[in-house]
């Protein structure tokens, strides 16, 4: 155990060690983000270029997001065996070697094999990121910092189409690639300091450097390659059929990371061929994504203050029940259904254009705020080993949607016409308004029942995986998920 008065745990360093830290984090996930949906940008440029269909050149932001799927199952194991920042100091590089190569790509075939492996080793930066503020913020502010985690992948990849719609009209596709290649090595000379922040790590390299032994509690995600993988592939699996709880979320977040990432194809084209909108203004439309995402920050943030205040939690000691962290996905799960209506039924010549722009921000701050608050819920729904493995499902379940309604959301729009196809997203979320209600009335009797149920403390609340995190019994909770 790192006892919470050593100097070298993570949560009692000064706040300017604490910030530079997450900032580092930040900003590798902001531009591995970035690099993902920066290819859509120039997928016109893709199509002419090496005479493919637009559902093949789509492929440049679907593979990247299929190799960003393998992260929850890898990196824990990464982690464990070599700590947090010499993950994110060898997986930024590849990922801009992959970059590099995308970029000077003289087939479709290269092209998509580089964003393929740019997204396989970029991926740990969007998971670690998770690990790294679990490491050095309080589980009692857990829904605010995820927030501000989460803050880093959504406006990196809302950032590309705004940045690189100029750049692509003046000097072409090759540059969607160039950009994001300036911005990682931008960012690895910022973060080439930082810390360690995963505490085994800390007491390993500690006693390294004082020549002692050390002793310390099985790893929850496993040692040996078949614990390893019964904890990030077996165990997930099972989940998916069994766990009541972890089923909801999980397709409820796979819903909402598809519709997510689809806006990337489908808003260019929208805005291109109804209100006929260049490049450059098709970039600007994804400001107000931009803005929803923060708008999401502000509010969960600060329903979790409220929160926090009428509970009297001030500390990890005396956290309120993790039920009240559902409360931002129970505004926002409205939010969803009715952007998606707004939307599909605005985006029409006889309506400005900036009416449906609004409304996908509005989807936005919908989709950041579920996301937020059911994936602070899971932190602390189950002991670390079961945490671990229901992140998992959820973040390689949720990527995977992400990287197939991109490929058919052009003939959907097309087959259904705009607002039917986005009625259809609605009428399936509509029911996933009850997910965060039954969680927040029935979700201690549901994981009372599991088999990878935490145990219940005297006052009614279940043991926390942060606080197991504390006691060196977990560490890798925090790092199976997000993009």
């Amino acid at each position: 155990m790192m006892s919470p008065t050593d100097p070298d745990n993570p949560q009692k360093w000064p706040l300017r060690r604490k910030f530079y830290a997450s900032s580092v984090a930040t900003a590798f996930a902001f531009a591995v983000a970035f690099g993902v949906t920066s290819l859509t940008v120039g997928i016109q440029g893709v199509m002419v270029k090496f005479n493919v269909s637009m559902t093949v050149a789509v492929l440049g932001l679907s593979l990247p997001l299929l190799g960003i799927s393998f992260a929850p199952i890898i990196t824990p194991h990464l982690s464990e065996k070599f700590g947090r920042s010499p993950v994110y100091l060898a997986s930024l590089p590849l990922f801009a070697f992959f970059i590099l190569g995308a970029g000077s790509s003289n087939s479709f075939t290269a092209l998509a094999v580089c964003r393929f492996f740019a997204g396989f080793f970029g991926g740990p930066c969007l998971v670690l990121i998770e690990g790294t503020f679990a490491d050095v913020w309080s589980a009692h502010i857990t829904v605010t910092y995820y927030s501000f985690l989460s803050l880093a992948s959504y406006i990196g990849a809302g950032c590309a189409p705004l940045i690189l719609g100029y750049v692509v009209s003046a000097e072409g596709w090759r540059w969607t690639q160039w950009v994001t290649l300036m911005i990682a090595l931008a960012v690895y000379l910022f973060g080439i300091g930082v810390p360690e922040t995963y505490p085994r790590e800390i007491l390993r390299s500690r006693a390294r450097r004082l020549g002692q032994d050390i002793r310390l509690a099985k790893a929850e995600s496993g040692v040996t390659l078949a614990e390893m993988a019964q904890t990030t592939l077996f165990t997930p699996l099972a989940m998916a059929v069994s766990e009541p709880v972890v089923i909801m979320i999980t397709f409820y977040l796979a819903l909402n990371f598809a519709v997510l990432f689809q806006w990337f194809i489908a808003v260019p084209a929208v805005l291109h061929l109804v209100y006929d909108f260049t490049l450059q203004h098709i970039g600007l439309a994804f400001i107000a994504a931009i803005v929803g995402a923060l708008v999401s920050t502000l509010t969960s943030s600060l329903i979790e203050a409220f929160t926090n205040r009428q509970n009297g939690c001030t500390s990890m000691a005396n956290m309120a029940p993790i039920e009240y962290r559902l409360i931002p996905a129970m505004l926002g799960s409205l939010g969803m259904i009715g952007s998606l209506f707004w939307i599909g039924f605005t985006a029409k010549p006889t309506i400005s254009s900036i009416v449906p722009i609004i409304g996908t921000g509005v989807y936005v701050w919908s989709s950041m705020s579920i996301l937020t608050a059911l994936v602070s819920y899971i932190f602390d729904a189950y002991p670390a080993k079961g945490t671990l493995s229901a992140l998992t499902l959820m973040a390689t379940t949720r990527i995977l949607f992400a990287a197939w309604l991109p490929l058919v959301i052009i003939t959907m729009i097309m087959g259904l016409q705009g607002q039917w196809a986005y009625a259809v997203f609605s009428f399936i979320a509509i029911p996933m308004i009850a997910v965060p209600l039954i969680l927040f009335w029935f979700g201690p009797a549901l994981r009372a029942r599991s088999r990878h149920s935490a145990p219940v403390m005297g006052n009614g609340k279940h043991m926390m995986g942060h606080q197991v995190d504390q006691e060196m019994q977990m560490g890798n909770m925090g790092e199976s998920q997000r993009v």
